[in-house]
């Protein structure tokens, strides 16, 4: 796999709804090896081969990130939020983050106090994000409301093949996708495959729906994080055994198809990768859910990168995890038939 690319996509902002610098670079990235690139109105990309097969698998993985969008400036010249997706407001206090305006970057602080950092019931209402300005007038000479914020962090290296930082969620998941579909292609895949960076999974899910309602697939299978158990403060009967390192993570519910979740089984086996197993009720609340009711329907599964300290600015997952779970999907895409049938009877 490309690791140098992996960690130019997590370097790249792309809280939800400001999405485009990344796409742009995935657009450009998929153009070496797809036969076709798609884009649309709102920014996702599509990397398609052999767009002649009445087969058409989907993957999809989502290219945004959680993060803060400017809401307010006050008369000192400070900061107000809002949230963009699911994020901890305790996680800010006392963090750099950089502010993504239409000048560029501009860094700036979280505000922090001893009164604040004791606080137990901490709101989005307590952040504050102090970037030098003299006052309301200086701060909006380089603030415009609705510009997006994140933590001023990128990714690192650790033992064992691990790697930490903001925005695993789910860059993890975009990048397999894309890499999943060039191996596949070197494998000599003939089926259809449209590999998606969608927009928007944190917030509206638009991303989805626009390219299912446009490709109209077979299947579609969502590339994902899901919560590891293998730290401190979790428990194995709420999330099952997940571990990081231990492989993909294939998900029993009620939304995921079974001949599916078979069909990746039985390619883990001959391509020798572990996997692991999460079962869940309900939704699967990713892009998938999305996907399996647009259109007429669409048969759909999850696959998942296990991550500790999910929406923090430390995420932690494993690089083997990626690889194997690009060598999975490649395998699993290789040996579908182009009449594969998953009707029961």
């Amino acid at each position: 796999m490309n690791k140098d690319f992996l960690f130019e996509m997590l370097a790249t902002p792309s809280v939800s709804g400001n999405e485009i610098a990344l796409e742009r670079k995935l657009y450009d990235y998929v153009k070496a090896y797809a036969d076709e690139v798609r884009t649309d109105e709102i920014g996702d990309v599509i990397a398609v081969l052999n767009r002649e097969s009445s087969c058409r698998v989907l993957l999809c993985g989502h290219a945004d990130e959680i993060g803060l969008m400017v809401t307010a400036v006050t008369e000192k010249g400070m900061l107000k939020v809002t949230k963009i997706g699911g994020i901890y407001p305790s996680t800010y206090l006392g963090h750099k983050v950089r502010i993504m305006t239409e000048q560029g970057i501009i860094y700036g602080s979280v505000a922090v106090t001893r009164d604040l950092s004791k606080k137990a019931d901490l709101r989005l209402e307590d952040l504050t994000i102090d970037i030098g300005a003299k006052d309301k007038e200086d701060a909006l000479k380089y603030i415009s409301l609705g510009d997006t914020v994140i933590f001023d962090t990128d990714y690192r290296e650790l033992l064992n093949e691990c790697i930490n930082g903001r925005a695993l969620d789910d860059r993890a998941g975009a990048f397999i996708v894309m890499e999943a579909a060039r191996r596949a292609k070197e494998k000599g895949c003939k089926v259809g495959v449209y590999a998606a960076a969608t927009v928007g999974e944190e917030t509206t899910r638009n991303g989805a729906f626009f390219v299912a309602e446009r490709v109209r697939p077979t299947m579609a299978i969502a590339v994902d994080v899901t919560y590891a158990s293998d730290y401190p403060g979790t428990e194995e009967a709420t999330t099952g055994d997940i571990r990081v390192g231990g492989g993909p993570v294939l998900v029993n519910n009620p939304s995921c198809h079974k001949k599916m979740q078979k069909l990746l089984r039985e390619a883990a086996k001959k391509c020798n990768v572990a996997v692991q197993t999460e079962a869940a009720n309900g939704k699967t609340y990713t892009d998938a859910d999305t996907i399996h009711t647009s259109g007429q329907g669409v048969p759909i599964t999850l696959v998942s990168i296990p991550l500790r300290y999910m929406h923090t600015p430390a995420e932690l997952g494993s690089l083997k995890d990626i690889e194997n779970c690009i060598e999975l999907l490649a395998e699993f895409l290789c040996g579908l038939e182009e009449d594969v049938n998953l009707k029961w009877f």
